[in-house]
């Protein structure tokens, strides 16, 4: 049995207010399809720009590898409309791997919300009711309840690429930073339980311990290493054979060379 959503209280937030002022590039952009006379502060946009924006406001920054050609011809087919597209996105390996599968369920559902309602979340009560839904419907159902939702039918419905609400009002000197700025792709916490899973360097170094440090061994370790590296005597003897096999490399060119110069004359 499916958990209800929590009911959370609104906390003040640009996203709230209602703005007269004109567009910007924070203002909708409603493809030319679902304009139909809309607010002066909505422009028509071209389907090549809105694949972009949709690529941009989820992901932030994509490599070719990372686009969805499938869903991009949809769109320009006109089988699916925007929301469908950035459900696809949104449930794609890219998003899985690269913000779904290196965060906690509380900063997915931060994620998720910036990014697809264009706010941050109403407190932690909110982050917390996501995340039960999350941890209750995996990402499909977190996604299906936003893009589902009355807020996101209101602010963006089926034509519009999600944008961050009111990041800049009048009468305040600065706004909001932007989603891509406030959530990386992903935090302190995932970087250092990374280092500590596959640590490289001296014991504890992590990642971080240098950029000459030698790989971590992947199988046992003898008793008489120590601080990872070999006994002294052994690190001499392969120093001694590193020698003579430089000799002996010298002793082969110079012979070759004196052999093809005795040749010549």
């Amino acid at each position: 049995m499916a958990l209800p959503v929590l009911e959370t209280p609104f906390v003040s937030q640009n996203a709230r207010v209602h703005t007269f002022t004109a567009g910007g590039d924070e203002a909708p952009r409603v493809s030319e399809a679902g304009l139909q006379g809309g607010p002066s502060v909505m422009r028509g946009v071209s389907v090549e720009e809105q694949i972009n924006q949709a690529y941009y406001q989820l992901f932030f920054h994509t490599f070719q590898v990372d686009r969805e050609p499938v869903l991009e011809s949809q769109l320009r087919d006109g089988r699916i409309t925007v929301k469908e597209f950035v459900r696809g996105l949104l449930l794609s390996s890219r998003f899985r791997d690269g913000f779904y599968g290196c965060n906690s369920n509380y900063r997915v559902a931060d994620h998720l919300v910036g990014r697809v309602l264009g706010r941050q979340p109403h407190g932690d009560q909110e982050r917390i009711a996501l995340s039960i839904l999350l941890a209750n419907g995996g990402l499909e159902g977190l996604v299906d309840h936003l893009l589902e939702s009355e807020e996101y039918e209101q602010a963006f419905g089926e034509h519009t690429v999600p944008f961050q609400r009111n990041r800049v009002l009048a009468g305040r000197a600065t706004g909001d930073r932007p989603t891509n700025q406030r959530l990386p792709r992903y935090d302190a916490y995932w970087r250092d339980m990374s280092a500590q899973r596959a640590p490289a360097g001296a014991p504890g170094g992590g990642w971080g311990a240098g950029w000459g440090a030698a790989p971590a061994p992947t199988g046992p370790v003898s008793a008489a290493w120590q601080g990872g590296q070999p006994p002294r005597i052994a690190l001499q003897i392969w120093l001694l054979l590193g020698a003579l096999g430089a000799i002996e490399l010298v002793r082969v060119l110079a012979t070759t060379a004196g052999a093809m110069l005795s040749t010549g004359s």
